[in-house]
C-alpha cells in the first residue's frame, strides 16, 4: 500500500514538474510565430506599398520594372540566410541566433526607411534594405521550424510545425492589407516608411521576449552539433542567392527572366559546383550523406519543389486573371485570391492534426489531390465564372479554398518527415532544407510561368482580324479576342498545376513513410 502511495506521489510530481515546462514551451513557439508572422507580413506589404516607395526614390511609372530588384533582394536575401542561419542554429542555439536575425530584420527595416530622404538613398540604398530584411526574416522560418522540433515530440510536434507554418502563411494573407491599412493611417507619420519603422521596436520585443523565456526552457540548447561547415553554407546560400537573380524576370512583359540569365546563371551554377564538390570531399559535409541517400528525404524535397511551382501557379495566375478576364480592379483580384491564402494556414493546421491520427504520407497524397481537384475544375473556368454558385457560394470562391487547403495541408508533414530522419543537432539545417526546396520551387515556377504565359498568350491571340466598321467596335472586339485568349492561356496553365499536384501526390506516396521514422544518425 505504501509502495502504491510512493509511486502515485511521484508520478504527480512528475506531472508537476512537466507542466511548466510544456508552458515554457508553448510560450516559445508561440514568441517564435508572432516573430515569423512579422516578417512574413513584411514580405508581402510591398504588394500594396510599392507603387509609393518607387515614386519617394525618384522612379516613374513608365519605368516599373526597374523596381523590380526591391522583391529580388529581399527573395536574394531570403534564400541566401536559410542554409546558413539554420545550420548556424544548431551550433550556437536557437534562441541567440533567433534574436540575431531579429537585429538585421530590424536594421533592414530601418535601411528601407530611410530610402529617398538623401541624395545618395536611391533605388540601391533600398534593395539593401529589403536584402537585410530578407536576410533577417529568411533565417526565423527554419530557426522556428527547427525550434518547433526541439520542443515536441511524436503527434505534438506535428502540431507545432502546423502551427508555425499557419502563422507564416497567415502574414501572407494579411501582409498586403496590413501595409495599405497601416500606411493610409500614418500619413501624418510618413506614410510606407511608417510601417517599416514600426518593425523596430517590434523585432526589439519578439527578441527580448524569445531570450527571456528561453531560459526557463534548458530543452532549447540540448544537443547542439560541434561545428559548421562554414564555406559549405555560404557556396549553397550564395549558389541558391544567384539563381534567385538570374531566373526572377526583371521586365516580364519582354522576357521570362532576367537579362542578366545567363552570366549570374553561370556564375551560380559554378558557386553551387564548388559546392557539390566540397559536399563531396569533406568528412562531415553540410548535409549528412545518409541523409542525401535517404528515400524519404528525397521524396520530401522533391515534392515540396513541385508543390512550389504549383503554388506560384495560384499565386500569379489568379489575380491576374481576376483583372484581365473577370474585369476586377485591384482590390476585386485582391479578394478573389484571398479565398486561397486563408485556405492555406487553415489547411496548415488542419493537415497536422489529421496527421496525427491517420499518418504524414496519406495527409499529403489527400492535400495535393485536393489542390489537385480545384486546379482541375479551375482549368474549366468560363469568363462568366464569378456568376456560377454552388448552393449559396460562389463556385470559384469554394475551389480557391479547397485548393488554398490543399497547400496547407502538406506542409506539417512534408517538414516533419525531414525532421524525424535528422537528429536534433541538425534540426536548423533539416528545416533550412525543406523551406529551401519550397521557395527555389516557386522561383522556378515564376520563371517558367512567365516564358510560358508570353508565348502562348501571343500564339493563341496571333494577329487579330479586325474588320468592324468603327473604332469604337475595333477596339471591343480587341479586348474580347485578348481576354479569351488570357483565359485559354490560364485554363491551359491550372491544367499543368494540377499534373504537378499529382506528381507531387504520388511521389510522397511512394516514399515517405506513414509513421514517423528514426533519425538518421
Amino acid at each position: 500500500m505504501r509502495l502504491s502511495s510512493k509511486r502515485a506521489s511521484d508520478t504527480r510530481e512528475v506531472a508537476d514538474a512537466a507542466a511548466p515546462n510544456r508552458r515554457a514551451a508553448l510560450l516559445l513557439l508561440l514568441l517564435a510565430g508572432v516573430g515569423l508572422f512579422i516578417t512574413a507580413l513584411d514580405a508581402y506589404v510591398v504588394v500594396t506599398l510599392l507603387p509609393a516607395m518607387i515614386a519617394d526614390i525618384g522612379l516613374t511609372i513608365d519605368r516599373f520594372e526597374q523596381a523590380t530588384p526591391i522583391v529580388t533582394g529581399f527573395l536574394g536575401g531570403y534564400v541566401v540566410a536559410m542554409p546558413l542561419l539554420g545550420a548556424y542554429s544548431d551550433v550556437r542555439g536557437r534562441a541567440p541566433v533567433y534574436a540575431a536575425c531579429m537585429f538585421v530584420f530590424a536594421v533592414g527595416s530601418a535601411v528601407t526607411a530611410t530610402a529617398g530622404l538623401w541624395s545618395f538613398a536611391g533605388l540601391p540604398w533600398l534593395v539593401a534594405g529589403r536584402f537585410l530584411q530578407g536576410l533577417g526574416g529568411g533565417g526565423l522560418v527554419p530557426l522556428s521550424l527547427a525550434l518547433a522540433a526541439d520542443l515536441y515530440r511524436n503527434q505534438h510536434r506535428m502540431l507545432a510545425l502546423g502551427s508555425v507554418a499557419a502563422m507564416q502563411e497567415a502574414g501572407s494573407v494579411f501582409g498586403p492589407l496590413y501595409g495599405a491599412t497601416l500606411a493610409a493611417a500614418a500619413t501624418t507619420l510618413g506614410g510606407w516608411r511608417f510601417v517599416f519603422w514600426l518593425n523596430l521596436p517590434l523585432a526589439a520585443l519578439c527578441a527580448a521576449a524569445l531570450l527571456f523565456a528561453r531560459r526557463r526552457q534548458s530543452r532549447l540548447d540540448a544537443a547542439a552539433a560541434t561545428s559548421l561547415d562554414w564555406a559549405g553554407a555560404g557556396l549553397l546560400g550564395g549558389g541558391l542567392g544567384l539563381m534567385v537573380l538570374a531566373l526572377y524576370p526583371d521586365d516580364p512583359t519582354a522576357r521570362a527572366t532576367s537579362g542578366l540569365l545567363i552570366p549570374v546563371g553561370a556564375l551560380s551554377i559554378a558557386v553551387l559546383g564548388l559546392y557539390a564538390w566540397r559536399q563531396a570531399r569533406r568528412l562531415e559535409p553540410l548535409i549528412p550523406r545518409r541523409l542525401l541517400n535517404s528515400r524519404a528525404f528525397i521524396g520530401a524535397t522533391a515534392a515540396n519543389l513541385l508543390i512550389g511551382v504549383a503554388l506560384m501557379v495560384a499565386l500569379v495566375d489568379v489575380p491576374l486573371l481576376g483583372r484581365l478576364v473577370f474585369k476586377l480592379d485591384q482590390l476585386g483580384s485582391g479578394l478573389l485570391l484571398s479565398h486561397f491564402l486563408i485556405g492555406v494556414p487553415a489547411g496548415a493546421v488542419a493537415g497536422a492534426l489529421l496527421a496525427t491520427r491517420i499518418g504524414g504520407r496519406t495527409t499529403a497524397v489527400a492535400g495535393m489531390v485536393l489542390a489537385a481537384a480545384a486546379f482541375t475544375q479551375m482549368a474549366g473556368w468560363q469568363s462568366s465564372e464569378l456568376g456560377s454558385r454552388l448552393g449559396p457560394l460562389p463556385v470559384a470562391d469554394v475551389a480557391l479554398t479547397a485548393c488554398g487547403l490543399g497547400f496547407g495541408a502538406v506542409i506539417a508533414p512534408l517538414a516533419a518527415t525531414v525532421l524525424e530522419l535528422t537528429r536534433a543537432e541538425h534540426h536548423g539545417l533539416a528545416s533550412s532544407l525543406v523551406v529551401l526546396s519550397r521557395t527555389m520551387g516557386m522561383l522556378i515556377g515564376l520563371a517558367v510561368l512567365t516564358a510560358y504565359g508570353l508565348y502562348r498568350f501571343h500564339q493563341i491571340l496571333g494577329t487579330p482580324q479586325l474588320n468592324d466598321p468603327d473604332v469604337r467596335a475595333r477596339v471591343d472586339h480587341l479586348e474580347r479576342l485578348v481576354a479569351a485568349a488570357f483565359l485559354q492561356e490560364y485554363r491551359e496553365i491550372f491544367a499543368v498545376a494540377a499534373a504537378l499536384c499529382l506528381l507531387a501526390a504520388l511521389v510522397a506516396g511512394l516514399t515517405i513513410q506513414r509513421r514517423v521514422a528514426t533519425a538518421i544518425k
